[in-house]
């Protein structure tokens, strides 16, 4: 039931920002008591914090920030995909928006200390769409998610702006080991990079230049210059990966 007024509390908030997902005016969204319902929220947490009322000032004198932010990811998404129709499509139909939308929330709810709650947000997006962001992660601005199944971006990942990422991406940790905790465990993605389908990424010191691509089918724990690309090859039945430089 808690977890259920979470995730109801979530999809209430995305469709004030999105009016077109319900079809009622902005206006009239926003009649609801979101405050009111984020403090009870916080105040019955399994987790409860010091003070949710502060907690509900900051994060909701954020929100238009969120939005800037979702607007930026939803032009993004738009500009990167032929097969998008219109905003609204986006908006309506595609779960990496959703997902980038959900992680934006609990990422803001995250950096105001607030525990437990942005997992349980990121974890229904997860469950909904097959895209596992961890709250924690620091994403910048007009990040493109492009079918999205399969996608990880583990807890110390560091993406910069302008990057799209393609179905089956794993940014992710190079082990899983204890001692690992509370370390950057995650690679850095630099600005502008695009990263194809099935592509693995891992590890805390592993960075990937800016401008550069990776190839669908990767396999990378090391780091890549600017303005590189990463692509697979099969030679002599044997898999090679091959760095070429601009």
């Amino acid at each position: 039931m808690y977890t259920q007024q979470i995730t109801q509390f979530l999809d209430q908030l995305i469709n004030a920002l999105f009016p077109i997902r319900t079809g009622t005016s902005e206006a009239e969204m926003f009649e609801a008591n979101f405050k009111g319902e984020l403090k009870h929220i916080l105040s019955s947490s399994y987790l409860p914090v010091t003070d949710p009322q502060t907690i509900v000032e900051s994060f909701f004198s954020s929100i238009d920030q969120i939005k800037k932010k979702l607007d930026l990811d939803l032009e993004a998404i738009f500009s990167g995909d032929p097969a998008a129709k219109s905003k609204i499509e986006i908006i309506l139909t595609y779960p990496g928006f959703y997902a980038i939308a959900v992680y934006r929330i609990a990422h803001l709810l995250h950096d105001l200390g607030v525990e437990l709650i942005p997992r349980i947000l990121t974890e229904h997006a997860h469950r909904q769409t097959g895209i596992d962001i961890h709250p924690a992660a620091s994403i910048g601005h007009s990040f493109c998610i492009d079918h999205g199944t399969g996608v990880v971006i583990g807890e110390t990942a560091e993406i910069g702006n302008r990057v799209k990422i393609y179905q089956g991406v794993t940014i992710g940790a190079l082990s899983t080991d204890q001692s690992q905790r509370n370390t950057k465990r995650h690679p850095t993605i630099e600005d502008n990079v695009i990263i194809y389908a099935q592509a693995t990424i891992l590890g805390g010191k592993t960075r990937i230049g800016q401008n550069s691509v990776i190839g669908g089918n990767t396999w990378t724990t090391r780091s890549v210059p600017a303005n590189s690309k990463i692509i697979y090859k099969n030679h002599s039945d044997k898999q090679l990966y091959q760095l070429i430089k601009n």
